[in-house]
């Protein structure tokens, strides 16, 4: 091409290709300040809506462990109030039969039977404070909890109240809120239904605990889903610091390069100037 001071070719081709390394530095240094290989949409639009949707489930999945860790909760209070009722029944079983004694004397049955209906009244109090998050499963109508089990709220575990109140379906009716073992006669027949609440109890506590486990467990898959989803995440969109460190590296050294090549491109006009000596 013709000597020309209007057109420098050379300079062009230099400052094109010190442009496209400024380019990649700057891509290569938003990578380290963000630790992201693709921080959004004009990285790389597909992998971008991938990571994307990933994150929606992941985001969902913290409303999920939060709603299984207030319904195992909620699980826990009404199980401590139902070990606590199955105690006060034994200690209830140890009245009724220590009033079943026909030579027991009338002070004796008497103080009896006010120790009864303490720990009576105690069960009471035990069931209607046993709630959590303005949820109790253990009175009588008591609420089921039904946690959520995926990120789409189409699957959720589900643990059945349990009626541990006096007069209810556990305790039966002859355990009622008016029970007593005023004469003998009455704490024989409280014995066998005491025998029966205790046993009712226990069965109650122990599908409450299958409840409480089985949400347990699904926090822990679900923790451990949440996991591998952001993993996969990262997987997609991170950066791999090392590689781009040594990148950075060479482009700095190019960029260096090319500064100096752009300046011998420009001096070229100026060796013009000899030719008109």
């Amino acid at each position: 091409m013709a000597n020309s001071v209007n057109t420098n070719v050379g300079a062009m081709i230099a400052l094109q290709n010190l442009n496209a390394t400024n380019a990649e530095l700057n891509t290569t240094q938003g990578r380290i300040n963000t630790g992201k290989r693709i921080n959004n949409a004009k990285d790389n639009g597909a992998v971008w809506a991938i990571a994307q949707n990933q994150r929606a489930t992941s985001q969902s999945l913290n409303a999920v462990r939060e709603s299984l860790q207030r319904g195992q909760s909620t699980v826990d209070v009404a199980i401590s109030a139902g070990e606590t009722i199955s105690d006060l029944l034994l200690q209830m079983k140890e009245k009724a039969l220590a009033a079943a004694d026909a030579s027991l004397d009338t002070n004796s049955r008497t103080a009896l039977n006010e120790d009864f209906k303490a720990l009576r009244d105690q069960v009471k109090k035990s069931v209607d404070n046993a709630e959590f998050n303005g949820i109790n499963m253990v009175k009588n109508a008591g609420t089921a909890i039904a946690a959520l089990a995926n990120a789409d709220a189409t699957s959720k575990i589900t643990v059945a109240a349990r009626d541990l109140s006096l007069g209810g379906s556990t305790l039966g009716a002859s355990l009622s809120a008016t029970a007593s073992i005023g004469t003998q006669s009455i704490a024989t027949s409280m014995i066998a239904t005491v025998n029966s609440a205790i046993v009712n109890v226990s069965t109650a506590l122990s599908q409450l605990g299958t409840g409480s486990k089985s949400l347990g467990s699904h926090l822990d898959f679900i923790n451990k889903l949440q996991d591998s989803i952001d993993a996969g995440v990262g997987n997609l969109v991170d950066a791999d610091l090392a590689k781009e460190s040594a990148k950075l590296q060479a482009l700095q050294t190019k960029q260096q390069l090319g500064v100096q090549a752009l300046g011998i491109a420009n001096q070229s006009s100026s060796i013009l100037l000899g030719l008109f000596r």
